[in-house]
């Protein structure tokens, strides 16, 4: 194997190599991950979060970021209180709060494509902004939500799979479509690994990165009322570092830093790698907060990685 394929090779299968070696290991050390419940269990930990990092992929490959996922996720729960208290109708509560997250990223987007305003920064103050707004829109309280059908959407079952799961599959395979599959997802390529050359060759930069983040507000609110169904309450205080796990399963799954390179297949991995140190901490009675530095010893790692990659590239 010469040594161009052997980075071909290391680029498509190295990080689903070490998520099996992570399954064998903690297989092997914890009997009780080897159970059924408990890898649903993990399946169902990293719903949401799966569904934050599918939207993000696209912003990040897009050459942009967006810190404003998590306080999303928690103005969507208000919203879907506020409107499911009044009206009792889950469908307009949901269509609502998704209603507005796609909006709201559409203004990340328009301000940071029309401006060419720094995505960090941009979506920093969204992110004081939004969540703002929803301490705001509820007073700074929680509010109970008693409507059973509401809590099957994060407490329904199929064939003991919950529905959490079966809808962040769904999106992926959307996300999947629509990144490698279409016009829209080879401009998200282009304008990530070159902007001038992008736009030289005739690609709508404004609408390719405004509509990666209208994605990722899509997903956040998708992704809000899945947990708001889960805790069974509207809490304007949920989501916070949410963001940083999405960040977190796009780099580790192959998505680069600085646009252009990035795979659906990768993000799924990445957050399923998230979810199993989680999971295996937890089993082996590891102190929680030995995750959040673990965690980011693999951001590290793997941005560390990804300016190898380039460098050499």
């Amino acid at each position: 194997m010469t040594q161009d394929e052997f980075s071909l090779f290391r680029k498509r299968y190295g990080i689903a190599a070490i998520m099996i070696v992570m399954i064998i290991l903690l297989a092997i050390v914890s009997p009780t991950f080897r159970t059924a419940g408990n890898v649903v269990s993990i399946a169902l930990q990293v719903s949401i979060n799966g569904i934050l990092a599918l939207g993000m992929v696209f912003v990040i490959t897009a050459g942009g970021i967006d810190l404003s996922i998590g306080a999303m996720l928690a103005l969507t729960s208000v919203i879907v209180g506020i409107v499911l208290n009044s009206t009792g109708s889950i469908f307009l509560a949901c269509v609502i709060s998704v209603i507005v997250t796609t909006a709201l990223g559409f203004v990340n987007g328009a301000l940071i494509a029309k401006f060419n305003m720094f995505p960090f920064v941009v979506t920093l103050a969204m992110q004081l902004v939004i969540r703002g707004a929803g301490y705001v829109l509820s007073g700074g309280y929680s509010a109970s939500l008693a409507n059973a059908d509401f809590k099957l959407i994060g407490a329904g079952k199929l064939a003991g799979i919950p529905y959490p799961v079966f809808i962040w599959l769904a999106v992926a395979v959307l996300a999947y479509l629509l990144m490698h599959w279409t016009k829209f997802g080879r401009y998200i390529y282009a304008v990530g690994g070159n902007i001038n050359a992008a736009q030289a060759s005739g690609v709508d930069v404004f609408w390719t990165r405004t509509k990666s983040f209208v994605i990722s507000g899509f997903c956040s609110g998708v992704a809000g009322i899945i947990m708001t169904s889960r805790i069974s309450a509207a809490q304007p205080n949920i989501g916070v570092g949410y963001e940083t796990d999405a960040i977190a399963a796009c780099v580790i799954g192959g998505t680069s830093f600085s646009g252009g390179i990035a795979t659906i297949p990768g993000t799924m991995i990445g957050i399923i790698i998230i979810g199993l140190i989680y999971n295996g901490m937890n089993l082996l009675g590891i102190n929680s907060y030995w995750q959040t530095i673990t965690k980011g010893l693999l951001i590290i790692g793997a941005v560390m990685l990804d300016m190898f990659t380039n460098k050499r590239g």
